[in-house]
């Protein structure tokens, strides 16, 4: 149950943090086709520097809605940019495991900003999303700054046990710690193969590779996340590295105010 809950984001309550609504501000539902033809949903809302959210397994962008950080960014001015990453949500879903390889999800991230014609941005990641924010630093020369939670350095490594067993379990092997995890996918209707295609694809970044990305990045972890430390590795691993720790557990941590608050400041700052 444990590694469920290291990528499983949860349901999220919403934490309102200002008087302002997101439901006051323009919000726009669009797609993009991405470099293969993959179909892409994303939402803008807000006007201002553009901050984009990369969500985590087996939810999708509309997760970031139902945070206390969603609606700070747009009380403080941001220009938000969700999407639903190729095999959730609204995006479309290939089977195909040659899909997910060769760093497919960033590249549409990639192809997404170039649609957009922004030159400049700032990215959060979570979980499974810091992963591939890690990708995002190491290709992509426009991110200025970039925020990675819920994760340690154990995808560092590509044989990484732990997306293994993810894939055996989503691809029908008897992985009884995971078992809930699959009973999950399969009572809420989402795409298994697809989602065992992305443990499949999953990218690494190696320790080299971070030791190379020089923006700034904040990494921050819940102090009882129990399948992942609270990040200080992970943010030594990077000269601009920096760690902060908030009260929860993996599933809380994203939608804490104390995570908003700690994001906040780094993207003004930075």
């Amino acid at each position: 149950m444990k590694l469920f809950l290291f990528f499983l984001a949860g349901v999220f309550l919403k934490i309102s943090v200002a008087t302002a609504s997101a439901a006051n501000v323009s919000d726009s539902l669009l797609y993009f086709t991405s470099f293969d033809s993959t179909r892409i949903h994303y939402t803008i809302t807000g006007t201002g520097a553009p901050v984009l959210l990369v969500h985590g397994f087996i939810v999708n962008g509309d997760s970031w809605k139902k945070t206390a950080l969603y609606d700070s960014l747009l009380v403080h001015g941001y220009k938000v940019i969700t999407l639903d990453l190729r095999g959730n949500g609204a995006s479309d879903h290939p089977h195909d495991s040659l899909a997910y390889l060769d760093d497919a999800e960033t590249k549409d991230i990639m192809g997404l900003m170039t649609h957009l014609n922004i030159n400049n941005y700032q990215v959060v990641g979570y979980s499974r999303g810091a992963i591939i924010v890690a990708r995002l630093l190491v290709l992509d020369a426009r991110v200025r700054s970039a925020v990675m939670g819920g994760m340690g350095t154990a995808f560092t490594d590509p044989a990484w046990p732990r997306r293994r067993q993810f894939y055996e379990a989503l691809s029908g092997k008897d992985v009884p710690e995971l078992a809930a995890m699959v009973k999950y996918v399969q009572q809420a209707g989402l795409d298994q193969r697809a989602l065992a295609m992305m443990q499949f694809g999953q990218p690494s970044t190696t320790p080299q590779e971070l030791a190379g990305v020089h923006q700034p990045v904040l990494v921050i972890g819940g102090d009882k996340d129990e399948d992942n430390d609270t990040g200080g590795a992970l943010a030594a691993m990077m000269p601009a590295g920096m760690h902060g720790t908030v009260t929860g557990d993996h599933n809380s941590v994203v939608r804490a105010v104390p995570f908003a608050e700690w994001v906040l400041d780094f993207l003004q700052k930075h």
